[in-house]
């Protein structure tokens, strides 16, 4: 380009037509081409004003119907185990933290104690039974010898009263021999004295040999014969009057038959009522032998309990239970956390309720796994979370602040997703779409 140039500088260069230098430029002039770049200016500032308008349009309908809440946490129902017997640890079969199913063995207590208890109400339910049986038998055994026994003590009776008669009657016919034999023996007494007498008169005379000696005997002879007529009719009066004894005792003996004819009559007439004394004692029988029974089922339920099993399938937790340690009742020793049946509880602010109700969708997000779930607004809690507290504020002071309270809202997770993760206590984040 330089040769070129050279010989172009050789050259004769043509002549051009005159140039004539430019006018000064003044400062109107110098401002002239500004408007020539504004209208690009101002399509940039209305494009950024286009989005940011529309960023703002976006974002209010993107967030006006969302309510979120970082004051939430995952919720679960845990289940604390203890026993409901008294005893001694000899086994435990679970870890910390380990998976159980419901029904699974976490531990065992001693039960030789709670066996001998059942095996004694075995024993007494036995002897109920049988008292049971023997109560049910006598029934119609009293049944039927009340029955008997009222006509058979009828009959009685009617037979000792006839008996006392009977005897009254003998009485009566002994006291009339009585009479009889003491007559005889006065009659007998006469005659002997009047034998006596002329005896004793036939004496005098045959001493004077007034009279034979043959009629002096025969007088001695009858005297000797009245007086053996007297000693027989004694001996009748003192027959007479043991006959008497003998028939006023056997009277004695009628009526004693009949009063205790009577009595046995008066006891079988009482045949109703036994029959139902029976009857009730067949009855407490029986009440006893549910006595025994329900001593049984609680003896048996006693050995049961000392087989401890988890309530429910959930994770073991906060366990303390060791080998040989003493348990009471209700003890708590371990809890089980269940790993499906959790939720969540948001506290939300009582402003962000205007349009919640259960029912509407909304999202988890879990802070620990950085995951969102879904689930759906089950129910919004009766009162503020203050109001349930231990100390419950007292706003009816001179002192008062208003602070916005916060309402906890329960939210059950969408099935068909995996929650075995979470655990309770988790923070999460929730939203809620009011629209949906």
């Amino acid at each position: 380009m330089l040769e070129g140039n050279r010989q172009e500088e050789g050259k004769p260069m043509p002549s051009s037509p005159a140039v004539t230098n430019p006018p000064p430029l003044t400062a109107e002039a110098t401002e002239a081409p500004a408007p020539a770049r504004r209208p690009q200016t101002k399509h940039i500032l209305g494009i950024v004003v286009v989005i940011i308008v529309a960023g703002v349009i976006w974002a209010y309908f993107y967030y006006r119907n969302r309510v979120s809440t970082d004051d939430a946490q995952i919720t679960a129902h845990i289940e604390p185990v203890a026993p409901r017997v008294a005893g001694t640890v000899i086994s435990v079969n679970v870890n910390d933290n380990e998976r159980v199913h419901a029904g699974q063995v976490l531990f065992q207590l001693d039960d030789r104690v709670y066996k001998a208890e059942l095996q004694q109400a075995d024993a007494n339910l036995q002897a109920a039974e049988a008292g049971a049986s023997s109560a049910r038998t006598n029934i119609p055994i009293t049944t039927a010898s009340s029955s008997g026994t009222l006509s058979a003590a009828q009959a009685a009776t009617e037979q000792a009263q006839a008996n006392e008669k009977l005897t009254a009657a003998q009485v009566a016919a002994a006291d009339a021999q009585v009479k009889a034999a003491q007559a005889t023996l006065q009659q007998a007494q006469a005659q002997a004295g009047n034998a006596v007498s002329t005896e004793r008169r036939y004496a005098q005379l045959v001493g004077k040999q007034e009279i034979s000696a043959l009629q002096y005997q025969q007088a001695q002879t009858a005297a000797t014969a009245e007086q053996a007529g007297v000693a027989a009719a004694q001996a009748q009066v003192t027959a007479a009057q043991q006959q008497v004894a003998s028939a006023v005792a056997k009277e004695n003996v009628a009526r004693a038959a009949v009063a205790e004819a009577a009595a046995n009559e008066r006891k079988a007439a009482t045949a109703p009522q036994q029959q139902a004394v029976s009857r009730a004692q067949s009855k407490t029988a029986q009440a006893k032998v549910a006595q025994a029974e329900a001593a049984v089922a609680l003896a048996q339920l006693n050995v049961d309990y000392t087989v401890v099993r988890s309530p429910s399938e959930g994770q073991v937790g906060n366990k303390t239970v060791q080998l040989g340690q003493r348990l009471a009742p209700g003890q708590t020793v371990l809890v089980i956390v269940p790993v499906r049946n959790v939720w969540v509880v948001a506290n939300y602010k009582e402003t962000q309720l205007k349009d919640m109700h259960p029912g509407q969708k909304a999202d988890v997000s879990i802070d620990a796994y950085g995951e969102i779930l879904h689930g759906t607004v089950n129910s919004i809690g009766p009162g503020t979370g203050s109001v349930f507290s231990l100390l419950p504020p007292e706003n009816a002071t001179g002192n008062y602040v208003k602070v916005v309270q916060r309402v906890p809202v329960k939210i059950v997770f969408d099935p068909r997703q995996d929650l075995s993760r979470l655990r309770p206590g988790l923070s999460v984040e929730a939203t809620v779409f009011t629209n949906k």
